[in-house]
């Protein structure tokens, strides 16, 4: 017991410690660029729930060490604690651009480092990678609403998409059964993050970030789509094969009713 409370004290203290990080940034934000009462408030709310809900998380999970990945995703949320804090600042006066880009690529290009990183050391885990996506999923739904007031409402579809779905999955809990793994759905997800920088950045016409950002979530709704139907298709197969095992219908129509359900 003594040995698991240690191991919970660590883990903890590296929850702080990455709190305090994401103060320090929004401290040098601050400074920089006279930030308002909105972005302090912001910054500070996503720094405290990230510590909360992290905090918890690990003390419910069995992990004996943080890990490097885990370093690096948590370095990367104070990143995005910083871009929301600018997005929330936004809305009382336009922020450094620059400066707002350059935090967001930043995040982005890490993206990419943790999972290499948890792999190299032998250091995957459920909590890694829930909090890698919840991560990403926060940034692109920040980046969304800024690129809303440059675009267009439409533009939160990109980011609210993922959050309807985990809403969605606690009305049909089928949902929730795991996919699958895609490289075309990991696609996809990075896709939406760089058309979102781009059109932020204001670096290209109008129409060509209008255009971007378009195909982005025509890829996310036609990405989302077929995991959908994929989880349906199994969903329905699943429950024939319930039926089966209970005898409540014959079993050579049960198995070919659920190769027919499979091949549709």
């Amino acid at each position: 017991m003594a040995l698991n409370n240690t191991y919970d004290a660590r883990l903890q203290q590296e929850t702080a410690v990455g709190a305090g990080v994401q103060i320090l940034l929004l401290a040098l934000l601050g400074t920089a660029i006279g930030m308002g009462v909105a972005g302090w408030l912001s910054g500070l709310a996503f720094a405290f729930a990230t510590w909360a809900v992290l905090s918890r998380a690990l003390h419910r999970s069995a992990l004996r060490s943080f890990g490097p990945a885990n370093r690096v995703t948590l370095g990367r949320a104070a990143l995005v604690g910083g871009v929301t804090a600018l997005v929330a600042d936004s809305f009382q006066s336009a922020p450094p651009v620059s400066l707002l880009v350059g935090l967001t690529a930043v995040a982005l290009l890490l993206d990419g480092v943790d999972g290499k990183v948890a792999r190299r050391t032998g250091t995957c885990s459920a909590l890694g990678a829930r909090f890698d996506m919840e991560v990403d999923a926060f940034l692109i739904l920040v980046l969304s609403v800024y690129v809303s007031t440059l675009l267009g409402p439409w533009v939160l579809l990109i980011g609210a998409m993922r959050y309807a779905f985990v809403a969605a999955a606690h009305f049909a809990p089928w949902l929730n059964a795991p996919l699958p793994p895609s490289f075309a759905r990991k696609t996809v997800a990075a896709v939406q993050g760089m058309a979102l920088l781009i059109a932020g950045s204001s670096l290209l016409p109008h129409l060509a970030e209008l255009t971007v950002v378009l195909l982005a979530l025509g890829s996310l709704v036609w990405s989302f789509g077929r995991d959908v139907m994929w989880l349906w298709r199994h969903a329905r197969i699943s429950t024939v094969e319930v039926a089966v095992d209970l005898g409540s219908a014959p079993a050579e129509t049960g198995r070919a009713k659920v190769l027919e359900l499979a091949t549709r």
